[in-house]
C-alpha cells in the first residue's frame, strides 16, 4: 500500500513542478492564461490533442467496452475515432483563420463573429457547457474506480482527490502548463498501456496464446457483431457518424485549433492523427478483451473496473500504481482540458452578457475551474450509468452544433435564425430520445438527430434568406473532387458487411486478422490526408 501510494503522490507532485515551471502570471491576459498567446508549436499541438481526446474514455471505457463486447468494439474507436480527423481539418483550418482574424478566445466567440449575433453565441456556450459536464464528470468517475482498487479508498474519496489535483493545477497555470502537462501525461498512458498490456498477455502465456484460448471459449469476443452481437451494421454506421460530427465539438479540441501557431500546424496533426488513434485504441480494448481470462462474470459499470483489477493482480506494487497513473493520466489530460475551456466560455461568453464592458482578466475564469470541478465531483458521487452510456448521450448533445458552426465558417448559408432553429431542434429530440419516443430504427439516437438538424438548418436558411443550398461555399466543387470520392470509398470499404455473421475469424499474435484490415484502412487515410490537405492549404 506505501509503495502504491509513494508511486501516485510522486506522479501528482511531478505534474504540479511541470505546471509551475509554465504557470500563467496573475496578472496574465486572457489570451495568455486561455491560448497560450496562440503560439502552440506542431509537437506540442498534437501532443495535447491527442492527449485531451485520450480522456477516462479512452483507458477506462474502451478497456470496459472490450471486456463485454470483445475486439468488435475496436474499429468503434480504433479507426472511427482516426476517420474524424476529415471534420478537425474541415473545422480547425477555418477556425484558426477567422479566430486570428476576429481574436476570438472560445467558440462561441468565433460563432458570435460568424453570425454577427450574441444570441446565436450565448445558447451555442450554453448547450456546450450543459453537455461537456457530464463528459467531464466521467473522469473523476474513473479516477474513483481506479483509485478504490489500488487503494482501497472508497470511490468518491478517489474522485475527489484527483480533482482537487487537476483543479488545483490548472487554476494556476493555464493553457501552456495544461499543454506541457498533456504531451507528458500523452505519452505516459502509451507507454504503460503497452507494458500493461505485455505484463496481462504474459500471465496468461503471452498474446498468441491468450488470443487462442479465448478464442476457445469465447468466439463472440471475436466476431464483427461482438460478443453482446450488438455492434451490427446500423449501431457501427452510428457510431462513425458519431465521432464524425461530435468530436470538433468538443470545446477542449475546438479551443485548440484557436491556440495553433497556424494552419501548418493543424495539418501535420491530422496528418499523424487517424495511425495515432488507431495504435493507441488498440491497447486498452485487448486488455479489457483479456481481463476475461481472470476477471469472468463482470457487468454492466463493473466493466470499466476491469483495467484497476488487473493492475491490483500484478506482483509488483510499483508496477500496479503505474498503470493506474497511466489512466489517471488520460483523464487527466482531458478534464484539465474541459475546466479551462469551460472555464473561457464563462468569461468570455457568459459574463459578458451582464456586464456592459469587456473582461481583460483571467481572473472570472480561474474561479469557475473550480466551481466545474464541484459540479464533475457531485455527478461522479453517483454514476448513472456506464463510461460509454454516459459519453455517447454527452457526445450526441454537442454534435448538434456542427451545422452551426460548418455554415458559420463556411459562408454562403449563414443564417442566425436557422442556427438558432437548428440547435433548438436537435436538442428537442434528444430529449425525445430520452422519453422514449424517437424512431431511430437500429441507428443509435445521433443519425436521427443530425438529419434533423441539417434540415432544419437548410430549411430555415433558404426561408429565411431566400438563398439557394448550392450558395454553401463548401459545397463548391464537393462533388467533383477525387478526395471527396477516396474517402467516401473508404467510409464505404470500412463497413466490411462481408465479415457480419461469419464465424469468428482466425488469429493473427493473438488478435483477429480483421484488426490489420482497419490498420491498412487507417494508412490508407493518411494518404488521402496528405494529398487533400496539401491541396485544400492553396485554396
Amino acid at each position: 500500500m506505501t509503495v502504491k501510494l509513494i508511486v501516485l503522490v510522486g506522479y501528482a507532485l511531478g505534474i504540479l513542478v511541470v505546471t509551475w515551471w509554465a504557470r500563467a502570471r496573475w496578472s496574465a491576459r486572457a489570451e495568455t492564461y486561455f491560448l497560450a498567446d496562440r503560439a502552440l508549436g506542431p509537437l506540442i499541438f498534437l501532443a495535447t490533442m491527442a492527449a485531451t481526446n485520450f480522456s477516462a474514455f479512452t483507458v477506462f471505457g474502451a478497456s470496459g467496452a472490450g471486456y463485454l463486447h470483445g475486439y468488435a468494439f475496436y474499429p468503434i474507436v480504433g479507426f472511427g475515432t482516426g476517420f474524424m480527423a476529415l471534420t478537425f481539418w474541415l473545422i480547425g483550418k477555418r477556425a484558426r483563420e477567422l479566430g486570428g482574424e476576429y481574436g476570438a478566445l472560445t467558440p462561441p466567440d468565433l460563432v458570435r463573429h460568424t453570425y454577427g449575433s450574441r444570441s446565436v453565441s450565448l445558447l451555442f456556450a450554453l448547450v456546450m457547457i450543459v453537455f461537456t459536464i457530464p463528459y467531464l464528470a466521467l473522469q473523476p468517475i474513473a479516477a474513483g474506480y481506479a483509485l478504490k482498487e489500488l487503494l482501497g479508498w472508497n470511490h468518491l474519496t478517489g474522485a475527489a482527490v484527483v480533482t482537487v489535483v487537476i483543479c488545483l493545477y490548472t487554476f494556476r497555470g493555464g493553457l501552456k502548463a495544461v499543454a506541457l502537462t498533456d504531451a507528458f501525461q500523452g505519452l505516459l498512458m502509451f507507454v504503460v498501456l503497452l507494458i500493461a498490456l505485455f505484463l496481462v498477455a504474459a500471465k496468461a502465456g503471452g498474446l498468441t496464446k491468450a488470443g487462442q484460448a479465448l478464442l476457445a471459449s469465447n468466439p463472440e469476443l471475436f466476431s464483427r457483431p461482438g460478443a453482446a452481437g450488438r455492434y451490427l451494421p446500423a449501431v457501427w454506421f452510428s457510431y462513425i457518424f458519431l465521432w464524425f460530427f461530435c468530436d470538433p465539438m468538443f470545446p477542449q479540441l475546438f479551443q485548440r485549433f484557436l491556440a495553433a501557431r497556424g494552419v501548418s500546424t493543424i495539418r501535420r496533426t491530422m496528418l499523424a492523427y487517424p495511425f495515432i488513434c488507431s495504435a493507441v485504441f488498440l491497447l486498452p480494448v485487448t486488455i479489457g478483451v483479456l481481463g476475461r481470462l481472470s476477471h469472468p462474470g463482470l457487468k454492466g459499470k463493473a466493466a470499466d473496473t476491469i483495467l484497476p483489477l488487473l493492475a491490483a493482480d500484478m506482483n509488483s506494487p510499483i508496477l500496479g500504481a503505474l498503470v493506474i497513473a497511466c489512466g489517471l493520466a488520460a483523464l487527466m489530460s482531458t478534464m484539465d482540458s474541459q475546466l479551462l475551456t469551460l472555464s473561457s466560455i464563462f468569461s468570455e461568453d457568459i459574463l459578458p452578457v451582464f456586464r456592459k464592458e469587456k473582461i481583460q482578466s483571467s481572473w472570472p475564469g480561474r474561479i469557475f475551474v473550480v466551481v466545474l470541478s464541484g459540479a464533475g465531483l457531485a455527478l461522479a458521487a453517483n454514476p448513472p450509468g456506464t463510461i460509454l452510456d454516459i459519453a455517447a448521450l454527452a457526445f450526441t448533445g454537442l454534435a448538434v452544433l456542427f451545422p452551426t458552426v460548418l455554415f458559420g465558417l463556411y459562408p454562403g448559408l449563414t443564417s442566425k435564425t436557422a442556427a438558432i432553429l437548428s440547435i433548438l431542434a436537435g436538442q428537442a429530440a434528444l430529449v425525445l430520445d430520452a422519453l422514449g419516443y424517437l424512431p431511430k430504427g437500429n441507428f443509435l439516437a445521433v443519425v436521427p438527430i443530425m438529419a434533423l438538424t441539417f434540415a432544419v438548418y437548410l430549411v430555415a436558411a433558404v426561408a429565411d434568406k431566400g438563398l439557394k443550398i448550392s450558395d454553401a461555399v463548401w459545397l463548391r466543387g464537393f462533388w467533383t473532387s477525387p478526395y471527396t470520392w477516396g474517402f467516401l470509398a473508404l467510409f464505404a470499404l470500412a463497413h466490411d458487411v462481408w465479415r457480419w455473421g461469419a464465424a469468428p475469424a482466425g488469429l493473427w499474435w493473438g488478435w483477429p486478422s480483421w484488426i490489420f484490415y482497419f490498420l491498412f484502412l487507417s494508412l490508407v487515410q493518411t494518404g488521402l490526408m496528405a494529398g487533400w490537405t496539401r491541396a485544400y492549404s492553396k485554396d
